[in-house]
């Protein structure tokens, strides 16, 4: 697309687009110039996977700052992680404690917001408010609340956001995704997916030493400004008050992706469920049972299985065991479903599928190996959505719809009744518990922007 018709494309929507010019990029290989320049929010282990992915494999695009509320981690210096030594390249990058100063020094175009979930929505707001796009990780938020006014920012400003739920942008994913949406196994009668684990409680330890180099209020963020704990720091996507329920078999970990392929292979990316309940009974067979009889590894509500129901009838059920290990051994349910259609079925993970009936993989894209250039095609399409100002494939409507599923089996389990849900108005039918847990109060100085938040549940 040349200038003249990206930016025909770019003053289309309803709001005056705010695109720095280093995004319009020349004909054929940009020079350093024409690379969409990236700073990012967070520098943990998964900012670096990103930012290794960025400078082997996507050439479109440049990181050229980095921040992070415990600044050691921008050098390279944080002692109880694995730092190789920066290169001479990671050296020049500018570096922060506090993205605000980022934003008003540096020249970007978009930012990783890879923090903790809790403070993801705040930070991603402000980064738009500042013009630029983003790139967040999953789980984008916390409470349903946040979901909405994300979405609510991302039309304001009329920015793009792309969630990191890569597996929207893999190809056998992608086709094996249609093949269920477009009803080539029928009807779909039920889901099957993980029956994924909640967050646990945090509990009070004696106060450590702040770390130098540390802005513990700027990561403690809407919550409460509880006193330094290395075991806090570092496991935060454990406990609910930071996220909900991050660890690898929670349903806010491992569990976002694989209630996104749902959500993506029924086509209910605009939507949720009208109904959910529990089972009184709990699946044995699996490592994350024997971990979560663990007395240190609690978790705050119970985890009975959950079914969740459609409008179409379609039930989703969290029901089955989590395992490890590649398709071919019958694993990874924890990052896909099994989709049972009136004439067939089809189980989607993470870079491949199987089906039934077996033509149906027919014409499939080849699997991807895992860990492989899995992140490549997301990243690609989140910086071609920025020349193109088109919604990307993990737009942020998507990922709060996937991402409140998350949610709302959270409360079905605390309160441990059926439910009815309205999608539209993202509310609870007639119940006023349930509504409450929508949201939570944020502390001062971390609200949310009043013109794109909704209003609160009372």
């Amino acid at each position: 697309m040349n200038r003249r018709r990206f930016l025909k494309a770019a003053v289309a929507g309803p709001f005056p687009m705010i695109v720095s010019s280093r995004v319009f990029g020349r004909p054929g290989r940009p020079g350093a110039n024409d690379r969409i320049q990236v700073g990012v929010i967070g520098v943990g282990g998964r900012a670096r996977w990103l930012m290794r992915y960025m400078g082997n494999e996507v050439p479109e695009a440049e990181i050229v700052a980095v921040a992070d509320c415990y600044l050691p981690r921008c050098y390279g210096e944080d002692p109880q992680s694995r730092h190789t030594p920066l290169s001479e390249e990671q050296m020049r990058w500018g570096k922060y404690q506090n993205y605000h100063r980022m934003f008003e020094k540096e020249k970007l175009d978009a930012v990783f917001v890879q923090t903790t979930t809790h403070a993801r929505v705040l930070i991603a707001i402000h980064a738009m408010q500042a013009g630029l796009d983003v790139y967040a990780e999953k789980p984008i938020t916390l409470t349903i609340s946040e979901g909405r006014t994300l979405v609510n920012a991302v039309r304001k400003y009329n920015r793009v956001l792309q969630a990191g739920s890569q597996q929207r942008s893999i190809p056998i994913n992608r086709y094996a995704s249609e093949l269920v949406r477009t009803g080539k196994i029928g009807k779909i009668e039920s889901v099957i997916v993980c029956n994924y684990l909640p967050g646990l409680q945090w509990t009070p330890q004696p106060e450590q030493p702040i770390p130098e180099g540390m802005d513990w209020d700027m990561w403690c963020n809407q919550t409460e400004l509880r006193p330094f704990h290395q075991s806090l720091f570092r496991g935060w996507a454990n406990y609910v008050d930071y996220d909900g329920g991050g660890q690898s078999w929670g349903v806010t970990g491992w569990g976002t992706h694989g209630l996104d392929q749902v959500q993506c292979a029924l086509g209910t990316d605009d939507t949720g469920p009208v109904e959910m309940w529990t089972e009184n009974r709990l699946t044995q067979d699996e490592p994350s049972f024997s971990l979560a009889k663990d007395p240190k590894w609690q978790p705050v509500i119970g985890r009975k299985p959950v079914i969740l129901r459609f409008a179409s009838g379609t039930l989703v059920k969290l029901e089955e065991p989590c395992r490890g290990g590649r398709i071919e051994e019958g694993g990874h349910d924890q990052l896909g479903a099994v989709f049972v259609g009136e004439s067939g079925r089809i189980k989607i993970i993470r870079g491949n599928y199987t089906a039934d009936p077996q033509e149906l993989l027919k014409g499939a894209p080849e699997p991807t190996k895992e860990g492989r250039g899995e992140d490549t095609f997301h990243l690609k399409n989140f910086f071609e959505c920025m020349r193109t100002r088109r919604r990307p494939n993990a737009d942020v409507e998507t990922a709060h719809r996937a991402t409140s599923l998350c949610h709302l089996v959270n409360i079905c389990r605390q309160l441990d009744r059926k439910l009815r849900w309205d999608p539209k108005a993202e509310k609870f039918i007639g119940d006023e518990e349930a509504n409450k847990l929508t949201s939570r109060p944020r502390r001062k100085g971390f609200e949310l922007h009043q013109g794109v938040a909704p209003e609160q549940s009372q």
